[in-house]
């Protein structure tokens, strides 16, 4: 599947049922989590230092319902392939939400916290993956 099927599945809600690689996985996580104007969304690449995934997808909210919203987003976009949600941790409070899709972890985050954590320091060693700059649209405020 192409950057532009992802795209293009994600945007009309389709219910087609289709094997995503990990890659389109990941991306299309990103298009759900950028449909819902994450913030600072970064694609980590862990295939080669990890053994417990393949990508992790880092963004940020500015309130706890924009960071619950970004997670109900992303589970149906992956839902609209056919993926299945393995675990999720943290979406009551929407402080840190975790989601785990085996090949790819989401972490979505209230700013203060993505700044406390600081994942993407904790991962430097992980090349990041390019999102299309269509994905975001006309109105993007902050880009990959």
């Amino acid at each position: 599947m192409t950057r532009s099927q992802v795209k293009s599945t994600t945007s009309s809600e389709s219910n087609a049922q289709a094997e995503l690689s990990s890659n389109d996985k990941a991306l299309a996580c990103a298009k759900g989590a950028i449909d819902k104007k994450a913030e600072m969304v970064r694609l980590l690449d862990l295939s080669d230092i990890s053994g417990f995934t393949d990508y992790f997808l880092i963004c940020s909210g500015t309130s706890d319902r924009q960071v619950q919203a970004i997670a109900d987003s992303v589970q149906s976009t992956l839902k609209a392939f056919g993926e299945r949600l393995i675990s999720c941790e943290g979406y009551s409070d929407g402080r840190w939400v975790l989601m785990d899709f085996g090949d790819v972890v989401v972490h979505v985050f209230l700013d203060a916290l993505r700044e406390y954590y600081d994942l993407e320091s904790l991962w430097s060693d992980a090349p990041r993956v390019q999102i299309p700059a269509e994905f975001y649209g006309p109105a993007a405020s902050r880009l990959n």
